[in-house]
């Protein structure tokens, strides 16, 4: 399947937000009563909705998804401020979820959505029915992830975004998988390609700065979901199964690496719609 035509987005709606700000949004589904959550899909750095194009039509069509492009990412658009804080992307995303009469969500991130979504958690508890992170984690940035961060501003303000994408994207997947799924690979670095540079940079030191949440992880008393691939090489295991107890639910994926909506769409659409259908009683 040749995907260098595809959109770098799967956008099909808009929303204005404060300050200005117009969110992109792809939105599919319908909910069974006006109170039932919506399932929020949030993507990764440097990507979009269209990280998600392989997983969406698997989802189950009775529930309302909901998966927007960050700010500054997909048709999103971006904002002058040097370092976008996940707390201001989670602001964002309540306002969304706001504007469109939306008052609870299923909030699903991948690695910086799951950054985004537990900001979220802490700052709009009320707004939040159950959290997954899907390849992310509660702990903040190692001494030497600090350093990566400012290695990838520096190349992204020197270089450009799309020489950055091109040393990125490679790494997010299972090595094994680079030539079986090349043409996911080339896909996610066309989507990385399209994200404005100054939004690049601003969320690298936005993600450098963010606290340990590890406490807003285990304080939830509310489902939760915890993912990881055993090939991923960018978050470990370890590092996103930092929570235990009855409203937990660890998920392990073979053969995947830090992009199972890319290397493992089918095993990742069933291990959400599990855990969606448990999440608002189905």
């Amino acid at each position: 399947m040749n995907r260098m035509n595809e959109p770098v987005t799967v956008a099909n709606r808009q929303a204005s937000l404060s300050g200005g700000m117009a969110a992109a949004y792809w939105t599919q589904g319908e909910k069974r009563t006006p109170d039932e959550p919506v399932v929020l899909l949030l993507h990764g750095y440097c990507g979009s909705s269209a990280y998600w194009k392989d997983v969406l039509p698997l989802l189950e069509q009775s529930v309302k998804v909901i998966a927007p492009d960050l700010r500054g990412h997909g048709s999103s658009s971006a904002t002058e401020e040097e370092t976008y804080t996940m707390e201001s992307l989670a602001d964002d995303v309540a306002g969304l979820l706001a504007e469109i009469g939306e008052k609870q969500a299923v909030v699903l991130g991948h690695s910086l959505g799951g950054y985004v979504a537990l900001a979220f958690a802490e700052r709009h508890p009320e707004m939040l029915h159950a959290l997954g992170l899907v390849h992310s984690t509660p702990l903040p940035d190692t001494a030497e992830g600090k350093e990566k961060r400012d290695k990838a501003v520096e190349i992204i303000r020197t270089e450009g975004v799309e020489a950055f994408v091109e040393g990125l994207i490679p790494k997010l997947f299972a090595p094994s998988h680079l030539s079986v799924v090349a043409d996911r690979v080339e896909q996610a670095k066309a989507i990385g390609r399209a994200t404005d540079p100054q939004a690049a940079a601003a969320c690298a030191l936005g993600m450098k700065e963010r606290p340990d949440r590890t406490e807003v992880l285990r304080g939830l008393d509310k489902p939760v979901l915890l993912l990881a691939g055993d090939e991923d090489q960018v978050i470990g295991r370890e590092r996103t199964f930092t929570a235990e107890g009855p409203n937990v639910e660890q998920v392990l994926l073979k053969d995947s690496g830090h992009m199972s909506m890319a290397e493992q769409p089918v095993e990742l659409a069933a291990a959400l719609n599990a855990f969606i259908s448990r999440a608002i009683g189905r």
